[in-house]
């Protein structure tokens, strides 16, 4: 197992990436709303993933279990 200042420091940049990638499709959805003057039929989708960021933003979650619990969350978005 690796020590807290090695996750961090092995992972931090991979996790960046991807939550850059996740801002970047929230901004897409955005300009196409502006866009198209109307927002998609079903939201639901992008109501999972706000949800979802809610979840990671929990300091202190229970047991370490954020995977855990996005995987239940997405189970019941699908």
């Amino acid at each position: 197992m690796l020590s807290p200042q090695k996750n961090l420091d092995t992972y931090y940049l991979e996790a960046r990436r991807d939550l850059l990638e996740v801002a970047a499709m929230l901004d897409r959805y955005d300009r196409s709303v502006e866009k198209e003057g109307q927002k998609a039929e079903d939201e639901s989708r992008l109501n999972s993933l706000l949800e979802a960021m809610s979840f990671l933003s929990e300091k202190d979650c229970p047991k370490s279990n954020r995977a855990e619990q996005l995987l239940v969350h997405f189970a019941k978005v699908s």
